[in-house]
């Protein structure tokens, strides 16, 4: 069955789906109700019984008093409990039975919450907690031939929250739709909206909250629309298309690759990305090529300078014996005579304010963080944060999901002053940077960048109220925002050029050589007081980080301390990590700032990728996949196509084309496709078929074929079903198990060393009887508590990592490989083995941190020349 999933997944608090709780009506005042008359006789009797009575009302009147505070605390503690709820205690007085209130429809139960603190009793705010309606799970749910119609269904346990809606809806004055401003808020608000009208019923209007503080939703409310139609129909567009290539080509998948397996659209294209780069690195071959390096020392500061050009070239040293040529031409120089020094100023402007897309990327690079955690913190953040009883709670960012990094004109102005009080005037911009992507097709220009809310609510002054992952966040888009406003950064940069010749040769003129050092001063700090972007392998140098040079003239001789030739080898292009991910889907079209977090997230959770070390490995069983997909979808699964729909989903939402258009287009082709599928062929592409030739039935003699079933592919012989039943696994018959010395931990049994879907584990040799099972041991004892350390892998992302057998008990856990290796400081039998591309690999004790060394075995390095 195809996935149904959003394009992208809804990170909200937490909440269950009842009800709000609503004041009670006001009671009607005591005596307003009239009497009949009384007698003489009975105005008599009731002077009779007057202090009895008395006392009898007296102590009504405590136990009502008691009564009434009672339920007070009892509603008061509800609406705290509640996250859908009527508007905190302002003053005002409530409406009769809710009549007269205007009711607001968000999202989240943490936005309700917060907004209807703002909005007071006025107002009733509820969540429809993500999406209320969708197409069916068990069936397609689109007639094709009806223009694409898309039949919508309440999904499942969402009946309550209609039924809720509708209920509050009936009470309401007007109604706000206030749903994410975004495509799928402005599709989910339109759901909402055909469940809750009635004729003769409220208003319906929109409302877009791009932050959540009191006087934003205060004047998004006085600025209300209509709902986007043009909007929605782009949304309903992506939804249709992701909806028939999941539906129609899933089952390809099945019969060629593995039961149970989905087709993305757009995921299907993120993979092709990685599988592409995993053959490139595979492909690749090293070429060595070899660099030179001065070192020198003027007035006790030393410096670098690289061999630049030989003979005017730049030079091509190929091997070992080149670069000792040319050591040896350099022999006799002590000193490196200064013939061009160059110094200019330069200036770096600060990085515009954070999209969703570059967002995701620096979380990655400076903070570690997913982009699905990086986007469920920006979630928490803009809804609202409890800050202490005075201000309650607060939204702390603008809306996340955004292209646009505009800026508007009095958040800058806001900053500015802030900035101006902290750092001075020399240290803002000239003028406010709006920033803003004038003429780009792909800006939600609706929005504006990411940015904090209240420029001057700085993070260590929240920092209690915050988790730490919340601080780290807002930290960070704080910082960024701030020193987008502030003056560029200035450096001296220099450049000092060497140019001599070498030895004198009798048989030709001597090779003249060229070194050059370059380096820069921090001048004038600006922006980068405050803040400074990280960078990842592959990135180019920042000045900031180049080397510093002392004061130098031409003409000088500068002393030469060694001069060392280095070994290298051409590289492959790095893997993708989350953040070179996100930047190139980003700069290819791939997708919209809302889906990058589901796309990365959904190729790690179906296995179709796993991360190592913060880069992206394609698995067997994605490779398969990806295979599968472009071979008969080349141009479905084609990252300029996807592109391309991407602009014409735009368009789309501009009102320049229909969105049945759009899918006609689309699935004429498809559709042919999927009509000329040969099974056999891409069963033989997605899996290694070689040697199938060789093997015969074992029961007739037939020869053995490859077929694709309803539960997989499998093998079975030519002559199957009617002349013969063989069949068996494609990947062969399973493995036996094997014997080990370990013991079941359930019955004490001996344990066999089994295969499973992800790899080798241990189980107990009484199987079914007793099902106890362990992850294979990897030898290394547990420092902590002499527990066996063993490979486990995350459930959520499938991620390797390493842990003591006796967890819960014991909490040990590294994410590298542990080996049995003897640490020199301590003496302890085990270590991780780790590596980086600076330092190689290294070893580092679990026990006392200590760290040493791997050497190297295919990289000798000619020694330095002392000169």
């Amino acid at each position: 069955m195809a996935t149904t999933s959003s394009d992208r997944e809804r990170t909200t608090a937490a909440a269950g789906d009842g009800a709000a709780s609503g004041t009670e009506p006001r009671g009607v005042a005591d005596g307003a109700e009239s009497e009949p008359r009384p007698t003489a006789a009975s105005r008599k009797a009731a002077a009779k019984g007057a202090p009895r009575a008395a006392k009898k009302t007296s102590a009504k009147k405590a136990a009502s008093k008691s009564a009434s505070k009672s339920a007070s605390k009892s509603a008061a503690r509800k609406r705290a409990a509640d996250p859908e709820v009527e508007g905190a205690d302002d003053g005002e007085p409530s409406s009769d039975g809710g009549s007269g209130t205007a009711l607001v429809i968000v999202e989240s139960p943490a936005k309700a919450k917060t907004i209807g603190k703002y909005l007071g009793r006025g107002y009733r705010v509820k969540a429809t907690v993500g999406h209320v309606r969708d197409l069916p799970e068990k069936k397609l749910g689109i007639d094709i031939a009806n223009g694409f119609e898309p039949e919508y269904v309440t999904i499942e346990g969402k009946e309550k929250t209609l039924a809720e809606l509708k209920s509050a809806a009936k009470d309401s004055r007007e109604i706000f739709i206030a749903t994410d401003p975004d495509r799928e808020g402005e599709a989910i608000g339109w759901h909402v909206a055909g469940q809750i009208r009635r004729k003769g019923g409220a208003p319906i209007r929109r409302v877009l909250f791009h932050e959540i503080t009191k006087d934003a939703v205060r004047q998004a409310l006085e600025h209300a629309g209509e709902i986007d139609e043009k909007k929605v129909e782009a949304q309903q567009a992506r939804r249709v298309l992701d909806r028939l290539v999941g539906y129609k080509a899933s089952p390809l998948l099945w019969k060629t690759v593995k039961k149970g397996l989905s087709a993305g659209r757009v995921q299907t294209v993120a993979l092709r990305l990685l599988v592409e780069r995993e053959r490139e690195i595979r492909a690749f071959r090293p070429v060595e090529y070899w660099t030179i390096e001065a070192l020198l020392e003027h007035e006790g500061q030393q410096f670098t300078a690289k061999l630049h050009h030989v003979d005017g070239k730049k030079p091509e040293i190929g091997n070992e014996a080149g670069a000792s040529a040319i050591l040896a031409d350099l022999r006799g120089r002590s000193t490196f005579p200064v013939t061009d020094v160059k110094r200019r100023e330069r200036r770096k402007n600060p990085a515009a304010p954070f999209t969703t897309s570059t967002l995701q990327q620096e979380a990655a690079k400076k903070l570690g963080f997913g982009s699905k955690r990086t986007m469920r913190l920006a979630q928490d953040l803009y809804e609202g944060i409890e800050l202490g009883k005075e201000e309650g709670g607060v939204g702390l960012i603008t809306y996340m999901r955004t292209d646009s990094t505009r800026v508007a004109e009095s958040a800058a102005g806001q900053a500015r002053d802030y900035l101006r009080t902290l750092f001075g005037a020399d240290f803002l911009a000239g003028a406010p940077q709006l920033y803003g992507k004038a003429g780009s097709a792909n800006t939600q220009d609706a929005h504006e960048g990411v940015r904090p809310t209240d420029p001057t609510r700085r993070p260590d002054a929240v920092k209690r109220y915050l988790k730490e992952d919340q601080f780290k966040l807002y930290d960070l888009i704080w910082k960024r925002f701030m020193a987008s406003q502030m003056a560029p950064a200035v450096f001296d940069t220099t450049t000092v050029d060497f140019d001599m010749p070498g030895a004198p040769s009798v048989t030709a003129e001597p090779q003249r050589y060229l070194f050059r050092s370059t380096g820069s001063v921090v001048k004038f700090q600006g922006f980068l007081v405050l803040y400074k972007e990280t960078r990842e392998e592959g990135d180019a140098k920042a000045l900031e980080d180049e080397q510093a040079l002392p004061a130098v003239d031409v003409g000088e001789n500068v002393p030469v301390r060694s001069i060392t030739p280095s070994q290298h080898f051409t590289e492959p292009p790095p893997r993708y990590s989350e953040a070179s991910l996100v930047k190139e889907l980003e700069r290819l079209g791939i997708g919209r700032p809302s889906t990058y977090a589901s796309i990365i997230s959904t190729l790690v959770d179906r296995r179709y990728a796993q991360l190592e070390q913060r880069r992206f490995f394609p698995t067997e069983l994605g490779e398969s996949v990806e295979k599968v997909m472009v071979k008969q979808f080349p141009e479905i699964f084609d990252v300029r196509f996807t592109s391309q729909m991407e602009g014409e989903l735009d368009r789309v939402e501009e009102g320049e084309v229909g969105w049945r258009t759009v899918l006609e287009e689309f699935y004429s082709p498809f559709e042919h496709s999927l009509a000329h599928v040969n099974v056999d062929a891409l069963i033989g592409e997605a899996h290694d078929l070689s040697k199938l030739a060789d093997e015969r039935c074992p029961d007739c003699g037939g020869r053995l074929v490859a077929k694709g079933g309803f539960f997989g592919p499998f093998v079975a012989c030519e002559n199957h079903p009617k002349a013969c039943k063989y069949t068996r696994p494609l990947k062969g018959e399973r493995k036996p198990a094997e014997p080990t010395d370990y013991k079941c931990q359930e019955c004490g049994a001996p344990m066999l060393k089994r295969q499973g879907r992800a790899g080798e584990f241990l189980g107990c040799s009484r199987f079914p009887k007793c099902r106890g099972t362990r992850s294979m041991p990897t030898g290394v004892l547990c420092p902590k508590d002499g527990g066996e350390i063993a490979e486990r892998r995350s459930k959520k992302r499938g991620k390797a990592f390493y842990g003591c057998e006796n967890y819960p008990e014991c909490d040990f856990v590294c994410w590298d490989k542990p080996v049995r290796e003897v640490c020199a400081e301590c003496g302890y039998v085990g270590a991780e083995a780790k590596s980086n591309k600076t330092r190689g690999a290294y070893r580092k004790c679990l026990k006392c941190g200590n760290e040493w060394d791997v050497p190297e075995e295919a990289e000798p390095v000619s020694e330095a020349v002392a000169v």
